[in-house]
């Protein structure tokens, strides 16, 4: 995946599958980066096929304490914004929840990060998940506890 380092909203990403794609969506990027950011840097991602956006609120303090909160959903969204959160996600299983969620305390506190704060991944269909960012900030949305199995 090709995409605006200075991205946001979707802007900027294409997905390329072999070589002549990068090649055009590099071109396509840059000048797409260059319109709406004025900043034509770009990055090459992992592109995920069906990924499912999952969130984890963290909070730690200055006493190198760190705990996750349950899991919310991100992944319906429209034009790469979130549209509804849903807490807990069907996609997860506990073994994965811990995983998941020491990771976003493990890199709070390598960073010795304190206080509130959201880890973002993306998770595959296999499990696997990536980092997508961290935000310095509670996020707080709309959540929805889903109460059909």
């Amino acid at each position: 995946m090709v995409k605006a380092s200075a991205g946001g909203g979707g802007k900027g990403i294409r997905i390329a599958w072999n070589d002549d794609e990068t090649k055009v969506n590099y071109r396509l990027c840059k000048a797409e980066a260059k319109n709406f950011f004025s900043d034509d840097r770009l990055l090459i991602e992992k592109y995920i096929v069906d990924p499912r956006h999952i969130e984890f609120q963290i909070l730690g303090d200055k006493f190198g304490n760190y705990v996750y909160l349950p899991e919310r959903e991100c992944s319906v969204q429209r034009r790469n914004q979130k549209v509804i959160e849903e807490a807990p996600s069907k996609a997860m299983d506990q073994a994965t929840r811990d995983r998941m969620g020491r990771q976003a305390t493990m890199m709070a506190a390598a960073c010795k990060y304190y206080t509130t704060g959201t880890c973002e991944f993306m998770l595959d269909q296999k499990k696997d998940f990536y980092f997508l960012e961290m935000n310095t900030r509670l996020q707080v949305g709309k959540i929805i506890r889903t109460l059909c199995e």
